[in-house]
């Protein structure tokens, strides 16, 4: 049993674990910590929660924000090729190895202030705290702030990442924002990117001089709440496969006038497609399979729908994540097999966009054994949990940097408005994060 499938395990049990009552050992810089996160929410606010779209204005505003922050404090910072953010302590000559600490500060459309922007200012005061104490790891130390983590502008997700480890494709760097309707291309260089070097899937960073890499993140699920857990180190990341745009063509008609057993009826059809996906579904999880499913996305052509016309067309999106490669191929399998059972039953058809895949990450054990360590050093309960959502790390994971994760809870989800993480929680998962990167080499 691999570590993934044995930790889903143990953060299933019933024991909540007592919460610790020694104060987290980086508690004075809380109030740098909350006054980043109130001055990132006051740029970003939108009619409910926060909107920083990827490679848009809001993010940049984002960036500079956190970029003023950190020349005030005296420490250096620079765009890489890619466009992102990087913020070093001191200047670190290209043959040197690193530690890379690292998350975006982009956000779904009306999303959740601490989503992504947690790891940004972990790693940032991570570093503030060593200059002011004057505390130099033996392992030089970067922060990086990616670009355009989110899928929701674009259909696509780590985008800076992607770019930066030569992984963006041409048919990501075409897709359409959803607002604008401009190509991501043309938004990352709107903001610096060296897009001629991206197009030519150029390694834009040496991964062999990434000693580790970390990333701090909320976890976006009920898990660390309902097992009282502040801070946990996680175990691996779901991998996904993402239509952005399936659609159902029928045929429309006169909802009065057309019998069953002629209609062409893409409502229908469509709903019943999602029916029978998630009756595969049911089946996978009976047979201890890991897989969540969503059609995030579903309606009818508002120029043409009408109580009492017939549905000629439906478009929806679909999204599966799974810890592993073998059970997205099985569902994507099962996607086009339902859809030509149903082509031929309902008499219909279904178009198909090229498929956006990402795959499932296993992280560095060493790393996780690490932030546990740290975590017993501080007082903090010790359990390793897997990660449903999908983060940057994943990316590095997957290009052979040893790779750790640490998750502070967080209330009533994430990518809403209602996203809710305790400040107290923040500083004990940054006193983990400092503990972690600082006794490296002991």
């Amino acid at each position: 049993m691999n570590a993934l499938t044995n930790n889903i395990g143990v953060a299933n049990s019933n024991s909540p674990h007592q919460l610790p009552q020694t104060p987290a050992s980086l508690e004075h810089l809380t109030e740098e910590a909350e006054k980043l996160f109130a001055d990132l929410e006051e740029l970003s606010r939108d009619i409910a929660g926060v909107s920083r779209p990827s490679y848009g204005e809001a993010e940049t505003k984002a960036f500079e924000l956190i970029e003023k922050f950190a020349e005030n404090e005296g420490l250096i910072t620079y765009r890489d090729s890619a466009a992102n953010l990087v913020v070093t302590l001191e200047d670190i000559s290209d043959d040197a190895e690193y530690i890379l600490i690292g998350s975006h500060l982009d956000s779904v459309p009306q999303g959740g202030n601490y989503d992504g922007a947690a790891g940004v200012i972990a790693g940032l005061l991570c570093l503030v705290e060593m200059k002011r104490s004057g505390n130099t790891p033996e392992i030089p130390v970067k922060v990086i702030a990616l670009r355009g983590e989110e899928s929701a502008w674009f259909g696509a997700c780590y985008l800076g990442s992607k770019a930066l480890l030569g992984k963006l494709d041409e048919a990501e760097q075409d897709l359409l924002q959803r607002d604008d309707n401009r190509p991501l291309r043309d938004h990352m260089s709107d903001c610096g990117a060296d897009v001629e070097r991206i197009a030519k899937g150029e390694l834009l960073i040496d991964t062999s001089k990434i000693r580790a890499f970390f990333e701090l993140h909320i976890e976006q699920g009920p898990v660390m709440i309902a097992r009282n857990l502040p801070v946990a180190a996680v175990t691996g990341i779901r991998g996904n496969i993402r239509h952005r745009k399936i659609k159902c063509i029928g045929e429309a008609g006169h909802s009065g006038a057309v019998p069953r057993w002629l209609r062409k009826d893409a409502v229908f059809a469509t709903a019943e497609l999602i029916t029978r996906i998630d009756d595969h579904w049911t089946t996978i999880l009976q047979h201890g399979g890991d897989l969540v499913a969503t059609c995030g996305i579903l309606s009818t052509d508002p120029q043409h729908h009408a109580m009492s016309r017939i549905p000629g067309e439906v478009t929806f999106s679909f999204e599966a994540r799974s810890q592993y490669e073998h059970t997205l191929a099985a569902i994507e399998a099962l996607l086009h097999s339902e859809c030509a059972t149903i082509t031929h039953e309902r008499r219909v058809n279904f178009e198909f966009d090229k498929p956006v895949k990402t795959s499932p990450a296993v992280l560095d054990q060493d790393l996780v054994d690490r932030i546990n360590n740290a975590c017993i050093a501080e007082n903090l309960p010790v359990e390793a949990i897997p990660s449903g959502a999908g983060h940057d790390a994943s990316l590095f994971a997957n290009a052979g940097v040893s790779t750790g994760m640490i998750f502070v809870r967080n209330r009533n989800g994430s990518h809403n408005p209602e996203e809710e993480m305790d400040m107290d929680d923040f500083i004990r998962g940054l006193s983990v994060l400092y503990r972690t990167i600082t006794e490296f080499n002991l």
